[in-house]
């Protein structure tokens, strides 16, 4: 595979020098809690004004970051996502979001004002 085409999402391509497709290529990087350095902050850019707390910073499956998710969006009673390595909760949660991931072992770290 040439150096040009890796990474790329490339579902089909009549080039005969694109024949290794090994996906074993990525790597999983489970790290534990406190080997985590995680980042908290509040963005309301592209959101019609509201609030949101972003926790970004994951590093692990992409099943672990739902289950993260998951567990903040239940202690918190609101919505959000988690995809793209960030965690989305919907509304002003940065002191409660530290307070959670503080005590499942992660560091955390307040971004922004």
């Amino acid at each position: 595979m040439s150096a040009k085409f890796k990474g790329t999402k490339l579902v089909y391509s009549t080039n005969p020098d694109i024949n290794d497709w090994d996906e074993s290529e990525k790597e999983e990087i489970n790290l534990k809690p406190e080997e985590q350095q995680l980042y908290i902050s509040l963005d309301k850019k592209q959101r019609r004004g509201k609030k949101v707390t972003l926790v970004t910073g994951f590093l692990g499956s992409n099943n672990d970051l739902k289950e993260l998710g998951k567990i903040l969006k239940s202690k918190c009673g609101v919505g959000g996502s988690a995809k793209d390595d960030q965690i989305i909760i919907q509304g002003e949660f940065k002191e409660k979001i530290v307070k959670i991931l503080t005590d499942l072992g992660y560091k955390c770290k307040l971004v922004g004002g």
